[in-house]
């Protein structure tokens, strides 16, 4: 009788929570469905958007008495920066290990009528970084742009001389952006304010010979800026942009007028002012990614995607093949 009793109450139970399961299931499935159709809609909006901008591109920033400090700026494209920024009103901070190079760069911007100061270090050891941090901080606040334009090696040293040890690579590419970020970067989150941008070689996106270290850097160096990019989405910062250049170093041509490309017509080549103006334009628009030169960063986008036996084809086809004339 209790047995029956028991059978007759489970059968109940059974029978009340079978339709409470079918309305959770059915509620899970419809929030999954909302989920993924909002999903779906945002991602074929960007896509429009990114589609329009390449035809109408966002308006450029201004930098006008920003701070800005620009981390290798004794030579090559990071010097070029360094002037650009400063006829465009900014305040420059040069910051170079060539005492002669920097200081060279900073006459050449005051020479021209803008604000400079140059301030010499070796940026791949932490208590050198952390000094410079203090200094910089004394002596001009809050510092609201960083370029960091170490690392990238030009044609020639990528052809002609024995790679780094692979301690001081990380340390100069890598390393030491971690220090200045942790030095620089809280203030641009406290005042939501601020813009970050790494230079990276091409060397990030495809292996060169006899510099496997040095591309493994390059990639790291990519790897952080896009984590930089999440953190502050997650952390709803939306007034401190990341920006992250690639280089291609066989398309500047100061100073290596003997280099021979296999492919002229499509590579081409640009003076460190040409490649200087162009980060600038990126940055000024507030780019997440940009390359020198442009069309290239299309590229790529595609061999991330492509299967890995067409990406080897592709780099193949068109590997620089840089030869001295």
């Amino acid at each position: 009788m209790e047995n029956k009793l028991f059978d007759q109450f489970l059968g109940i139970l059974v029978n009340f929570m079978f339709p409470i399961k079918m309305l959770l299931r059915t509620y899970s499935l419809s929030i999954l469905m909302i989920d993924i159709i909002w999903v779906v809609l945002n991602a074929v909006y960007a896509v429009m958007q990114a589609t329009f901008e390449l035809f109408r591109p966002p308006p450029v920033k201004a930098v006008r008495l920003e701070t800005v400090l620009v981390i290798g700026s004794g030579r090559g494209v990071g010097r070029e920066i360094a002037i650009q920024l400063a006829s465009l009103g900014a305040i420059v901070i040069c910051v170079d290990k060539n005492k002669k190079n920097n200081q060279d760069t900073v006459d050449m911007i005051k020479k021209q009528g803008g604000s400079a100061a140059c301030y010499n270090c070796d940026i791949t050891t932490k208590e050198n970084v952390e000094k410079l941090a203090k200094k910089v901080k004394f002596d001009f606040g809050f510092v609201s742009m960083l370029f960091y334009c170490c690392g990238i090696p030009s044609p020639r040293s990528l052809l002609t001389q024995p790679p780094l040890d692979i301690h001081d690579t990380l340390d100069l590419t890598l390393t030491s952006y971690f220090w200045l970020i942790d030095q620089f970067m809280p203030d641009m989150k406290k005042k939501n304010h601020g813009h970050i941008v790494a230079l990276t070689s091409v060397a990030g996106l495809s292996y060169i010979k006899d510099q496997m270290p040095l591309s493994v850097a390059q990639f790291a160096v990519q790897g952080l800026a896009e984590s930089l990019m999440e953190d502050l989405r997650i952390n709803k910062i939306d007034g401190v942009h990341v920006t992250l250049i690639h280089i291609y170093p066989f398309i500047i041509s100061d100073d290596n007028t003997d280099l021979r490309l296999r492919i002229p017509s499509y590579f081409g080549t640009i003076t460190s002012s040409q490649a200087a103006t162009s980060i600038l334009e990126s940055v000024r628009r507030n780019y997440p990614e940009a390359s020198v030169p442009k069309h290239l960063l299309y590229l790529g986008h595609l061999l991330r995607i492509l299967p890995k036996k067409a990406t080897v084809l592709i780099r193949d086809l068109l590997d620089t093949g840089v030869d001295f004339a």
